[in-house]
């Protein structure tokens, strides 16, 4: 590249000041926040055909779909419930069983956590068969969220 295609001779303006010239990535940024304006309209575009195409069903259909998600949702709520209450029942059980062995809470909770630790971190951990594989599965689908409660 020489100096000379790099030097632009400006061309006064009829007031006889110099003009300021464009950068020469200005087209290029202007071209690039064109696409990103048109990529933009597409994506609400979009949206509004979502929005569209439920505004157009019948207000019947949209309060059943919303009655069946306040069912699901009840549903999970309902489950979320019993585990819980599960859950605290076997703690219970197990703080009992090991202060008749003089073993405890603090100890109790530390072999919880190395078995819950145990099955997030290696493939074939089962807990001794207590774990289907489908549980497992469940498991595996959610370790990096799991690990974070279990560290």
């Amino acid at each position: 590249m020489s100096l000379a295609s790099d030097l632009t001779i400006a061309q006064l303006n009829p007031d006889g000041s110099v003009p300021v010239p464009a950068a020469p990535d200005a087209a290029a940024n202007a071209a690039a926040a064109a696409l990103q304006r048109e990529a933009q309209f597409e994506t609400l575009k979009a949206k509004v055909d979502d929005l569209q195409e439920i505004l157009a069903k019948p207000l019947s259909e949209i309060l059943a779909d919303r009655d069946k998600f306040k069912e699901a949702a009840a549903a999970w709520d309902a489950f979320g419930a019993m585990w819980m209450l599960s859950q605290r029942a076997m703690k219970r059980v197990a703080l009992d069983l090991a202060a008749q062995q003089g073993v405890g809470e603090e100890e109790v909770v530390a072999r919880a956590l190395a078995c819950a630790n145990a099955v997030l971190n290696a493939e074939e951990e089962d807990l001794g068969g207590t774990m289907a594989p489908a549980q497992l599965a469940h498991i595996a689908r959610h370790r990096l969220f799991l690990r974070k409660q279990f560290r």
